[in-house]
């Protein structure tokens, strides 16, 4: 098992800030994700009452919740990586054209960019096949074992070959890269292999994955440079990957299918990266504002600290304020007034916070400016990445569940459908059977109703029009103008009731979950009989209940989200 411990967790030059930084990758990276504090003690080397104390303040922040004895991520912890994803000035003007070129080749696409252990994933637009990729954000892979780290590889030095020899050395099976497969034996020639496809890629401009990282799996891989203005080192600042596999293609035809269109992409997504260093260069003159500021953590701090006394680790508060503080930099970097600003931190605050993330790596400075590293993703943004909408949703809906003591489920449209994608049933007699993926017919259910209601006019009327709409029940709306009226009060009110329109004796309340962007992606809904409450009963009692639990999922997608494409499968 891989060494979790901090280099310098256990000595007292480590500060509380530092040792909570610690903890909280154990957690994130540990093979197990569900740990208990005494875990922790082992896996970083800090005192039981230290890991007390961090834990309890993580938990109040919400990075961490409790399951029983159990600490696992909480949602909340994407923030930090959102931080770094934010900030890092590639992922806004890169990711529309990662989608685009996905599109144009029917393949997945991912970009990556250079870390201290390998290629780091920071965007990605996949396909979904019976055969798929498997590869989320904030991943890291070996970076002899992909094409996306032999394509930056192309500008080290000595020095830099050294530090990689010393880690494959260190960990000959890849035991350390949860991304990929681990090997069963070290890989004859290693370097050798290496230097050979490093000098190739350098010959070429490109990189061909020819089942480096699993069989099957192909992947050409190109870098992605800042104008020559911006940088003139020419280094690459992340790589471009188009993946496939070989069912599809060969390595020998994959890279005359895709190296057109990517070089076209290519130079479109360094012409983006220029277009954006101007606008940032406009914005950061001076008398053009200042950076937009994070919510106040003053009183939060004070509130938290009188709540749990000793417990609280006001340091690690302030610390972590000062790293999601990235999320509202300019790209180029916090200087320590900035980031007191934007953190609502008095400077000297902001200062030791960011000279303690310098040194625990997640950070570097010019001396002027504080920029975030890719390995902020450790964190928790990695770990938690692969969740899906229903994933995220399932806790809610459990707690609801047990709250209102009946069945709570969650869909999303599907043509003019509604499927199924996380349900917890009440643990009654009389029950619906219904499990993940059963489909309905959108304009008999309250689900159905609440996800037409978020639809443009003309693709709501549309869709009725042409729905096979049949009487499930006496009282199943079918009529076209009597649907678009129900759907239209649903838009009005916010939720749908529905009553034994899709089953005799069945009633269904449900309210639309939101994205950021303000668009219905899902509905929840509450199905019980008709007989134990009237409806007018039925949206006085649970109504409320069923709103705020929505309100919670939409927080978690929020942050989820926040720099990726909803995944809803």
């Amino acid at each position: 098992m891989a060494d979790f411990r901090h280099p310098t967790a256990t000595t007292e030059a480590a500060g509380t800030f530092e040792r909570g930084l610690a903890v909280l990758r154990a957690i994130a990276t540990h093979p197990d994700p569900r740990l208990r504090r005494g875990d922790l003690t082992k896996a970083t080397g800090l005192p039981r009452s230290t890991v007390d104390r961090i834990t309890a303040t993580l938990l109040h922040l919400g990075h961490l919740r409790a399951e029983g004895q159990d600490l696992v991520l909480a949602l909340r912890a994407m923030e930090l990586g959102n931080a770094y994803l934010a900030s890092c000035g590639l992922v806004g003007p890169l990711a529309p054209l990662l989608t685009r070129l996905a599109d144009e080749l029917d393949e997945s696409v991912t970009l990556a960019v250079p870390d201290v252990d390998g290629a780091r994933l920071i965007a990605q637009s996949t396909r979904r096949r019976a055969v798929y990729l498997a590869f989320h954000v904030g991943g890291v892979l070996p970076d002899d074992r992909t094409a996306a780290g032999v394509v930056p590889a192309t500008t080290w030095d000595e020095e830099r070959f050294e530090t990689w020899r010393h880690r494959r050395t260190a960990d000959p099976l890849d035991a350390g890269f949860p991304a990929v497969p681990m090997l069963t034996t070290p890989a004859p020639d290693r370097e050798a292999v290496f230097r050979a496809r490093v000098e190739t890629a350098r010959a070429r401009g490109w990189s061909l994955d020819d089942q480096w990282v699993e069989p099957g799996l192909l992947a050409v891989s190109a870098p992605v440079c800042n104008p020559p203005g911006q940088d003139p080192t020419g280094r690459p600042v992340a790589a471009v990957n188009v993946l496939s596999h070989t069912s599809r293609h060969t390595a020998e035809t994959f890279p005359d299918t895709v190296l057109p269109r990517l070089r076209v992409a290519v130079e479109d997504m360094e012409a983006a990266l220029g277009q954006a260093a101007l606008t940032q260069a406009a914005l950061t003159q001076p008398g053009t504002g200042t950076v937009e500021p994070a919510a106040p953590t003053a009183d939060d701090l004070k509130s938290a600290k009188a709540e749990l006394g000793m417990g609280f680790l006001e340091t690690l508060a302030r610390g972590l304020a000062v790293l999601k503080a990235f999320r509202f930099a300019p790209h180029g970097g916090l200087t320590i007034s900035t980031a007191a600003e934007a953190s609502g931190l008095p400077r000297a605050s902001a200062r030791r916070a960011l000279h303690v993330l310098c040194d625990a790596g997640y950070a570097e400075t010019d001396g002027k400016r504080f920029t975030l590293r890719p390995k902020v993703l450790d964190l928790g943004y990695a770990r938690l990445a692969p969740l899906t909408l229903s994933d995220i949703a399932q806790p809610h809906l459990a707690d609801l569940a047990a709250a209102v003591g009946e069945s709570v489920s969650m869909a999303v449209l599907d043509g003019d459908q509604v499927r199924y994608v996380a349900r917890v049933p009440a643990g009654r007699v009389m029950r619906v059977d219904i499990s993940i993926g059963t489909r309905f017919p959108a304009y008999a259910t309250s689900m159905g109703r609440v996800l037409l209601a978020g639809l443009p006019a003309a693709d709501l009327a549309d869709l009725i029009r042409h729905s096979d709409r049949r009487p499930l029940t006496s009282r199943t709306l079918v009529d076209a103008a009597d649907l678009e009226a129900a759907v239209d009060a649903v838009a009005r009110d916010g939720w749908a009731m529905v009553d034994e329109e899709l089953h005799e004796g069945l009633r269904s309340l449900a309210v639309g979950v939101r994205d950021r962007s303000g668009t219905v992606v899902a509905a929840v809904n509450i199905a019980l009989h008709v007989g134990r409450t009237t409806p007018a009963e039925t949206g006085e009692r649970l109504l409320p209940a069923l709103r705020a639990t929505v309100a919670r999922i939409e927080a978690d997608l929020a942050v989820a989200f926040d720099q990726a494409p909803l995944v809803v499968h």
